[in-house]
């Protein structure tokens, strides 16, 4: 296995290691790393994590240094990423959906703070061999027949919870025991739910908004040491992936004639403080 990163990530993995500090074990991972995406030359299966607003230049400059049969695996955050590398690059992509939550807190450590399990979809010869792989690994994968819904299930956990962590520096633990933090939360969820219902996304275990709100607060609450991904780049001072969260939902209820005030809101209060840093 190859990972690509930025230098300062790959000098640390090439010298020590990568170094996991998971809830179930800490162990020191030695693996090949490069600043370079030549290295995916002739790769059997590429695991796409890029930040969104990266696909289509990643996927361009990829395309050429991979075989026909080449397998691109999205492990992204949004809805629409499989559609913008398809776009971008003639690519075999398969959506997966990752339920995790960690942070790097330097370069060539990783910190597990809650679950680790993916899910892969539709259903064929090539999500069952990927999901073989994981599970081989060690890693908890499901093929699901509503891998849509599985996708705008996760949208909605990280629309009603990544711009608040974000904005108020704080853990979901903080979001969970604030009760004005949780009628936000409401509001978040509830707009989400009604542009995934005009859409005819049918959502994982959420049949209506109560539902969706309930859910929120027990991710909130059963990963309660996890700081957003959109924190974490803001802390960083990079770009987040605010315009595929909130501000995808902001779009797409404008396009189907659902208010989605508050969801605008965050998504351009997180603009706003990307362009002061």
């Amino acid at each position: 296995m190859t990972m690509i990163g930025r230098p300062a990530f790959v000098d640390v993995v090439n010298k020590n290691g990568l170094f996991l500090d998971t809830l179930q074990f800490q162990e020191r991972v030695h693996v090949q790393a490069s600043t370079e995406l030549s290295a995916a030359a002739g790769a059997e299966i590429i695991l796409f994590c890029v930040k969104a607003p990266d696909n289509v230049a990643t996927a361009s400059q990829l395309a050429p240094l991979l075989t026909s049969h080449a397998l691109v695996v999205s492990l992204q955050n949004g809805v629409d990423n499989v559609e913008q590398i398809r776009a971008a690059a003639n690519l075999e992509v398969l959506p997966a959906v990752v339920y995790v939550a960690a942070s790097v807190p330097e370069p060539g450590k990783i910190k597990h703070v809650g679950r680790g399990d993916l899910a892969l979809g539709p259903k064929s010869e090539k999500t069952e061999r990927l999901a073989a792989i994981f599970t081989r690994a060690g890693i908890p994968c499901r093929i699901s027949d509503n891998i849509a819904g599985e996708l705008w299930t996760k949208l909605l956990w990280n629309c009603a919870l990544n711009a608040i962590s974000a904005l108020g520096r704080v853990k979901y633990g903080q979001i969970a025991g604030s009760s004005d933090a949780r009628q936000v939360v409401q509001s978040l969820v509830e707009e989400v739910f009604a542009v995934a219902t005009a859409a005819g996304i049918r959502l994982v275990g959420v049949e209506d908004s109560a539902a969706a709100f309930a859910g929120a607060c027990k991710i909130a609450t059963q990963m309660s040491g996890a700081l957003s991904s959109t924190a974490q780049d803001m802390m960083r001072g990079k770009r987040t992936e605010i315009d595929s969260l909130n501000g995808y939902i902001s779009r797409r209820g404008a396009e189907l004639g659902i208010p989605t005030p508050v969801n605008h809101a965050l998504y351009t209060l997180i603009k706003l403080a990307e362009g002061r840093a």
